[in-house]
This record gives C-alpha cells, structure tokens and sequence, in this order.
C-alpha cells in the first residue's frame, strides 16, 4: 500500500515536471517568433540564463494559473460562461504578465496584447501534454477528469465503489427519432460513406435498440422532463400558460416556475424522483431528486454550495485549460453563427426568423459552453461510479428552432454531440464500475414557416379581431421557448422579471394569448374558473369561428357546459371527447389515432387554458405553424415533434414490451426499471464498459 502511493506521488511529480519542461520549451519558442515577447535583458544574455529565464516564467505562470485563477473564476464564476471570448483572454494573459514581473533582474517582458497570445499558446500546451501523460496511466486519466465531479462529494469520505452496474442517461434535447434515424444512417449519395453520427450508429448497429416513443400533447421539455425524473406531468398544459386564480403565468424554464413545478410534482407522486439515490441531474430543468445538482434550473437560487446551478461551471473553469479551450471555441461559433445567419439572407432561405441581437451569444452559450460543462461533469461522475446520471444537452435543440431541423447548421451540431457521446462513452471503459449508457430524447421538432410571418399577424392578433378588440400596429416579437436562454440568465443571476424576461403576471381585462411552439392558449381573466364554450360565444360570438376556420389552425379544445370537452375544426367539424361523437370532419384525423387520448388527457388538467390551440399540419411534409419566431418547433401535436427516441442497451429489457411507448410518464417507468434491473445485475471484479462500441 505504502509502495503504490510513493509511485503515485512520483508519477504527480513526474508529469509536473513534464509539463513544466513542455511550458518553458513553448515560452522560448514564443520568445523566438514574436518580437514584441523577450525573455533577456536588453544586454544580452547566455542560452543557459534565457533557459532558466523561460523556466521561472513559466513556473510562476504555472502556480498563478494553480492558485489564482480559481479564485478569480470563484469571484465572477459565471461571467465567463457569456463574454469568453474576451474576458478569459484577458484574465490569462494578466496571470502572465504577472507571472513575466516576478522574474528578477527584469528579463521578462511583454506588451497587453502579446500577453493574451502568449497565455493562449501555453495554457493549450500545457493541458495538451497533461492530457497525454494522464490518458496514458489510467488511474491518473480518471484522477484528473473525476476532480471535475462535485469535489464536496468526494471529500466526505469516498465509498467503496458498488459493482453493480451504474447509469448514464444522455438527452438530446429536441432531437426526434426521425432525425437521429437518417443521422445514423450512410448518406443516401454515398451508400458507403460515413453517416452524420458514426459512434451512436456504431452503437445501434453492435450494442443497441433504437426505439420510438410518443410525447403528449405538450411536446416540449418542461412535460416530458418533469415526468421522466419525477413521474408526472400532470396539470403541465404547455411550456408557458396563465394560471387565474393567482394571475401567474408560468414558464417552464423559469427558476421559480421549475422550482414550484418540481414541488407540485414530488407532492403529487410522494416520491423524490428518478435519480434519489446517489444520483447527479446535470444541465436538466429539474433535479430529479439527485443530491448532485448543478447546472439545474429548479435548484439555482439554492445557496447550497454544492447544489447551486453555478456550481458546475466553477468546476470546470477553475482549470484555466478549460477555460482557454472554450473560449476558443465560443469565439469561433459566434463566428460561424453570424456568418451562417449572413449566408442565408444571402441566399434568400426560406423559411426565415431573425438570428440577430444576442443570439449568436446565446447559441454559442449552448452549443459550446454548457455542452462542454455538462460533459464534464458527467465524466466527473462516472470517474467517481456515481449510480445514475442524468444529463441534457440542448445544443441541437437551440440551433434547430433557427435553423430548422434537418438544416446544414444542424448537422455540425449532429457531430459534435456525436463526439460527445464517444467521449462519454470511451471515459465509462475507464470507470471503476460498469456502466450502461442510454440515450433519449424528450420530444422532436417540426419545420414549418412561424404562423405570424405565414399570414401577417400574431395569434394574439387573431384574437384580438375575433373578439372586436383593437390591434396594436406596433409589431411585435413572440416570446420564445428555448431552453437556453434562460439558462443563461439565470447562470448570470440576471433577475427573471428584469428587462428581456417574460412577464410573471398578466393585468387587465383583455383576453391572455400565450404560445408554446405551434399550441396557443386563450385565457379570459374576467371569466371565473374555466370558461365554457357557451359563455364565450355569448360574449364573443365570432372569436370561435374565426379562429376554428382561419388556414393556419387545425383545431380548438374548449369546455362545453353540456357535452364536456369538445374539439372544434374548419368547417363545422366537432368531435365531443366524451363520446367519441364525430359532427363533420374529424378535426384530429391529420394528427393521427394516439390525437384524441393525448388531447382528452390535457382536457382533465385543472390549468388547461380557456382555449387550446393547436396549429395546422400539413400531412404531406409534417409543416406546422409556431406562434412564436421559429422555423423548427414543437409544443404541441403534428409532424415529428411528437415522435422522440429511447436509445438502450440490449443488455436492459426491451423498453416497448408491453406495446407502444406513449407518454413521458410511461417512460419514467421504464426508466426505473432499468434502474432495478442494474441493481440487481450480476457483480463483476473489474471495471468493464458492457455496452462497448468501436469509437475512432
């Protein structure tokens, strides 16, 4: 025992060492090429005195990156997460001039500019020859990602580490069976080219089932991922919708309203939720239960140290590598975001929504910077045998709502989640326990022109006209419902009623008009509880009619007084829930046979708005219209949105075995039942990963 610890103390100083030597050879070589950068007195000096010139410089830089640069991170925390680009340069590059004044005698030095250069360059290579030492020993590989777990976790004491097999849950947020079919899949141009994702193809085609399932009618991450980690969904009516009784609107990504939806949740179920024990939720709206939360909207304004939502990004940006590498990487997709916005005006693309304003910012936040922390920190808990993980990444999600679902944008962002999982993936063979990797998704996404560019005004217009109210001429921008928008407020702490924020409450007499992708929701405030059918002809008798048989809406869901829930379509079409009773034209026949138990299902909600609307699909292309600005949504029924993916191991029960998946909730428990079935899976001596594929 005492042997095995003196060789790792000697193998620490050994590649500190090592990487000390790889800083002082990049610092003389910089020295070399950039003229602004010397490492001698204006004298002149010996190649030994420069060599030990470089040596100091690059020590200091070293235990400054080790010991300040936390503090630093701690200190803004989560500031870098949306200004990377410019302020971990900066904060690197002082740490070098820094570093550059404690040399005696005054050898080194360097301009502001330069500085920045210099840091980038030897941060890169100094994690750059860390990360080759340490993936060659692998109990040092596992050390230096497993730190980036919560550190308060592991300084309570470690446990013996179980070997019954431990659970990654991967979501892909917003990517649709469809969509991840034909990724997987050789290109239809070149049978035997690579397809879009190779290791979750390799995965399908060697060691897993791909299998579909079917989301209610609110399609959208609020419902499927409260009732995936809690069990529920109940009363979840849309992303976004008025509650009367306290004149609240909720948002499914807003902290507090997350906060309270977990809460109902838990009440309503009795149980804590998917991931009680040992658990870790990362980058999810809900906790899940985990007492390992970071990156969780539910939890955010928590101030425990360790279940704070920032927690997570301290973590990872305390290594000033990391931070160096992702501000890179932001920088360059804020890059690629403008200029791929730019090529599509160019081109005249059509459909279209505006990528301007903030959010470049806002996608290279998600596509990189959470991308990479999320990942980290599953890795960080797999290195540590954490039970069950539980992780979102909404990268594909946020660039699709832009750019629409099957677009070229899409398809960068396809591959890098592609190399994500084969990350995961290759860092579970290293693991002291094994592990079975499940990939998902929580609902799709539909392409389709947004209803207000489509026909010229809003929903709330339409309303507004069908009830004989005037229409502001001022033209107005929907709320949109992406994920990581709010995400990123609340990692700033920007307060959730400050300036850009969605309203908390609504005042006033007039009608509420709420979109959630291509669902609307109609509420009247001056109506007590739920507003019937006849009371809203008796006071607006043309609103039913105009918006029943306007082209860009497929149906309406109300309350009758005498046939209860009643959907209503074009033409005079009705179909009484009840009953199953058809006048006309089925207004759901478009959405398919699994339409009416998902709308009769949202009827019984006590929250299900006054009216509900659903857009209009087009059955040939799967096209619905979004009430708010996107070209790619879901939130409601039609097209792929309602079709999401249950990717598993063959070594776990077939998820469908009792029929069609239908419902997050059914989900859930298939999900804890492959949680059992871990548990009670035969032991094993060494670490093994049994769902390994081959990954370049």
């Amino acid at each position: 025992m005492r042997m095995a610890a003196w060789r790792r103390a000697g193998g620490a100083v050994l590649r500190v060492l090592v990487v000390w030597a790889v800083s002082t050879l990049t610092m003389l070589v910089l020295a070399g090429v950039l003229p602004d950068f010397r490492l001698q007195s204006p004298d002149g000096d010996t190649a030994t005195r420069i060599a030990v010139t470089a040596a100091l410089g690059a020590g200091a830089f070293g235990l400054l990156g080790a010991l300040v640069w936390p503090l630093l991170v701690r200190a803004l925390l989560l500031v870098p997460a949306l200004v990377l680009g410019l302020l971990v340069f900066f904060l690197n590059g002082s740490l070098l001039w820094l570093a550059l004044g404690l040399i005696p005698e005054g050898r080194g030095e360097t301009d502001p500019q330069t500085a920045v250069v210099v840091a980038a360059v030897m941060s890169a290579s100094s994690s750059a020859a860390s990360t080759f030492l340490a993936v060659r020993d692998d109990g040092a590989y596992r050390r230096r990602l497993a730190r980036l777990a919560d550190r308060r976790w592991r300084r309570t004491g470690r446990r013996v580490v179980p070997t019954a097999p431990g659970t990654v849950f991967l979501q892909l947020d917003g990517l649709g069976h469809d969509v991840l079919r034909d990724a997987i899949r050789p290109p239809a141009d070149r049978p035997d080219g690579e397809p879009l994702m190779p290791a979750v193809a390799a995965m399908c085609r060697d060691t897993h089932r791909l299998t579909q399932w079917h989301t209610d009618w609110s399609s959208q991450t609020g419902a499927s991922q409260l009732a995936i980690l809690h069990g529920t969904n109940e009363d979840v009516p849309a992303f976004r919708w008025y509650e009367k009784e306290t004149g609240e609107v909720m948002v499914s990504n807003r902290p507090s309203s997350a906060a309270e939806l977990q809460r109902r949740a838990v009440a309503r179920t009795g149980d804590p939720g998917l991931l009680a024990r040992d658990g870790a939720s990362r980058g999810n709206l809900f906790s899940g239960g985990a007492a390992q939360a970071a990156l969780v909207l539910s939890v955010s304004a928590r101030r425990g140290r360790h279940n704070r939502s920032r927690a997570g990004y301290f973590a990872y940006f305390s290594d000033p590598a990391n931070a160096t590498r992702t501000a890179v990487s932001f920088t360059a997709e804020v890059v690629r975001e403008i200029l791929q916005g730019l090529r599509s005006r160019l081109r005249g693309e059509r459909p279209r929504v505006s990528r301007g304003g903030l959010y470049p910012f806002i996608r290279a936040f998600a596509t990189v910077v959470e991308r990479d922390v999320v990942v980290a920190a599953v890795l960080g808990d797999i290195l540590s045998g954490r039970t069950a993980v539980y992780a979102d990444l909404v990268a594909y999600d946020e660039v699709a709502h832009h750019s629409g679902p099957r677009g070229r944008d899409t398809h960068q962002v396809l591959r890098q989640l592609d190399r994500a999982v084969a990350l995961i993936a290759q860092a579970a063979e290293r693991a002291p326990r094994p592990y079975r990797l499940v990939l998902l998704s929580d609902h799709g996404q539909s392409p389709g022109e947004p209803f207000a560019a489509r026909y010229g005004l809003t929903l709330e217009d339409l309303v507004r006209v069908g009830c004989g109210l005037p229409v502001s001429r001022r033209a107005r921008r929907s709320a949109t419902g992406a994920e990581a928008r709010t995400t990123a407020r609340a990692a700033l702490h920007r307060p959730e009623d400050g300036p850009g924020a969605e309203p908390h409450h609504v005042t006033g007499p007039g009608p509420v008009v709420l979109g959630s992708g291509n669902l609307g929701l109609i509420s009247f405030p001056g109506i007590p509880g739920r507003a019937a059918r006849e009371e809203i002809d008796r006071r607006h008798p043309a609103l039913l009619r105009t918006l029943a048989d306007h082209p860009g809406i497929g149906f309406l869901l109300l309350h009758s007084e005498t046939h209860g829930p009643v959907v209503l379509g074009p033409d005079g079409g009705e179909r009484r829930l009840d009953t199953g009773e058809i006048t006309g034209k089925d207004p759901l026949a478009p959405y398919g046979p699994l339409a009416a138990d998902a709308v009769r299902r949202t009827a019984g909600f006590p929250h299900a708005a006054d009216i509900m609307v659903n857009s209009a699909l087009d059955p040939a292309t799967g096209a619905v219209h979004a009430f708010e600005e996107q070209i790619g949504s879901h939130g409601g029924l039609g097209g792929e949105q309602s079709r999401a993916f249950l990717l598993s191991p063959l070594l776990l029960s077939p998820p469908d075995e009792g029929g069609e998946l239908v419902g997050a909730e059914q989900v859930h428990r298939v999900l804890r039942r492959w949680l059992r079935e871990a548990e009670t899976a035969p032991a094993v001596t060494a670490p093994f990963f049994p769902d390994r594929v081959p990954l370049r």
